[in-house]
């Protein structure tokens, strides 16, 4: 039997996506004059994609989660064509220096989010298919692991670190609440190590970020700038903020701060209240996520829901982690509130297929 719609979960996502619009123009509209004499392009495109986001959630929402079971080897891959696709030239679109994009007019697509949510349906489908093989590492957990870095590997090409490290801790998530023995992920957690380091020594601007975490002084102007701008930004805002519209950050010292470092602009403007409630929503958002997991009819359900719920908190508390110092710069956006249509509406549509799985739980 059908309950009703978790209106909780709902009007969270829809309040903090409101109130990101609110702050994207903030944020936005000094740039957006100078570059392209229109204070709200950067408005105008991210509610474009919100009311296409809306329409697509109640659509979602109503779609008996099941089908993905049945649809997940098509839907994953087909995104993996569209990961191929984007690194060729003249298909993709090469913005802040990562082929990552598929350019329609001023917009632009990400097939790497569309692979996050694609991922986790196909896990959570070989995870309920291979219950009884996950006690066998190379039976029951390699294939699954394989497949995440074949797929990392795709994104890394284009390169996007911070989407790729989303993707594969979700999945190291799945794989923890599936069962697999806690001591392969320390060897696990070992070779990732192993492998950054790597992905660093490959990359020498990977190196510069890790260097300018440790010290941002130390290159104010380059490396550390940004952060730095950012520290500034969410120091002064006390208690209340600045106010509404009154950043001082965002007159062209923090670079494009509508996007990765928008939370810094919400610290300024509406200092430690904002953040207050900025992080309630998040939490109710992520709470209820997990208990449509616990309560969900079925295994397809809790793994689906669980992997959807893990991978937007894990990428909330990246982003937060990287605006206020705590780890390197790594390009990732904060759901509902900062700028970037593809991350907003394969986000809602997360929130939609949630929807969906409370509507049959226990």
């Amino acid at each position: 039997m059908k309950k009703r719609v978790n209106y909780l979960l709902l009007g969270s996502v829809i309040l903090l996506s409101l109130f990101g619009l609110l702050m994207i123009y903030s944020a936005s509209n000094i740039w957006a004059e100078y570059k392209f004499n229109d204070p709200f392009k950067f408005i105008k495109n991210q509610g474009l994609f919100f009311l296409v986001g809306l329409v697509l959630m109640n659509i979602v929402s109503k779609i008996d989660y099941q089908i993905y079971l049945k649809r997940s080897n098509t839907l994953f891959i087909g995104c993996l064509v569209l990961l191929v696709l984007v690194l060729i030239p003249g298909i993709g679109t090469v913005r802040n220096g990562s082929r990552s994009w598929f350019g329609i007019g001023s917009f632009g697509i990400q097939p790497s989010e569309f692979t996050k949510l694609a991922l986790i349906i196909f896990t959570s489908k070989y995870l309920v298919n291979n219950e009884r093989n996950l006690s066998d590492i190379k039976k029951g957990v390699l294939p699954i692991l394989g497949i995440t870095l074949f797929t990392f590997g795709l994104i890394m090409l284009q390169p996007d670190f911070g989407t790729g490290m989303i993707l594969v801790m979700t999945i190291i998530g799945l794989l923890f609440v599936g069962g697999v023995d806690f001591k392969f992920f320390l060897k696990l957690g070992a070779i990732g190590f192993a492998g950054i380091v790597g992905l660093i020594i490959a990359a020498p601007y990977r190196l510069k970020r890790i260097l300018s975490f440790l010290d941002p002084w130390q290159d104010p102007l380059g490396s550390g700038f940004q952060i730095i701008q950012s520290l500034y930004a969410i120091g002064p805002g006390g208690l209340l903020g600045y106010g509404f519209g009154n950043s001082r950050q965002k007159h062209f010292y923090l670079p494009e701060p509508q996007t990765d470092f928008i939370f810094s602009i919400i610290s300024e403007e509406f200092g430690f209240l904002g953040v207050i409630i900025i992080s309630t929503l998040f939490l109710i958002i992520i709470y209820q996520g997990f208990k449509i997991a616990r309560q969900a009819n079925d295994l397809f359900g809790k793994y689906l829901a669980f992997g959807i719920t893990f991978g937007l908190a894990f990428q909330t508390v990246l982003n937060l982690s990287v605006v206020v110092g705590l780890i390197p710069v790594t390009g990732v956006t904060l759901p509902f509130v900062s700028y970037g249509g593809s991350s907003l509406l394969i986000t809602m549509i997360g929130i939609g297929i949630l929807l969906n799985i409370s509507r049959y739980e226990r």
